[in-house]
């Protein structure tokens, strides 16, 4: 689906991530130094080669309701043209009929839209919990193995870093760890012309570890 119908609606508003993540109790502080690492997380769930695959499969789905509603409200404007062109030509009846026409099809543009935004959004936040607890537990994994005591999220709009060096950046890392232990293989490299839209980046926050 080509960032429209119930896509941009979904990311706008955020989706709650509701898988928390199961984690160790709290091991002792660190007798060497502090290693600290940056992620976009969000980013780094929506760019491994599952979620590419998933997000995609859901924009295909929600494609035709997506034509369906351009059909319809292509319908709608064709009709407002018609009346707005040829309102005096009709009788006060004609007119009234017309009017009560195009009402009644936007209300159905309105709720068949409104509900495929509510279809769309709730799959696609079960689609981002699911994979972004098992992209967690890798990160966390990945984390533990280099060292690591602390890895920043940088994906959210409003976040304490000011400044991070590329060096610190573990999102690729996690991603090829992911991609490797999932399985999943790469979706196919898009034509040069293609204009597909770019992966999704929900704005729902990682788990948090307690």
């Amino acid at each position: 689906m080509k960032r429209s119908l119930a896509l941009a609606v979904a990311l706008a508003s955020g989706l709650a991530l509701g898988a928390a993540a199961q984690t160790p109790p709290a091991p002792a502080a660190p007798s060497g130094p502090v290693r600290i690492a940056v992620i976009a997380f969000q980013a780094a769930v929506a760019q491994t080669n599952e979620g590419q695959r998933d997000f995609a499969d859901l924009e295909k789905k929600y494609s035709p309701k997506e034509q369906q509603l351009k059909a319809l409200n292509d319908e709608v404007e064709s009709l407002t043209k018609q009346l707005q062109a040829q309102g005096d030509k009709l009788s006060e009846a004609a007119r009234a009929s017309q009017a009560k026409t195009i009402d009644d099809k936007k209300k159905k543009l309105d709720r068949e839209a409104e509900d495929a935004r509510n279809d769309f959004q709730q799959e696609m936040g079960e689609i981002y919990n699911s994979l972004a607890s098992k992209v967690y537990d890798v990160m966390s994994t990945y984390a533990q193995q280099q060292g690591y005591t602390l890895i920043l999220d940088v994906s959210q709009q409003q976040n304490p870093v000011l400044y991070a060096n590329p060096a610190t950046d573990i999102s690729k890392p996690v991603i090829d760890a992911y991609n490797l232990k999932s399985g999943v293989p790469a979706p196919p490299a898009q034509p040069a012309a293609s204009t597909a839209p770019s992966a999704p980046k929900p704005a729902a926050k990682p788990p948090v570890a307690h």
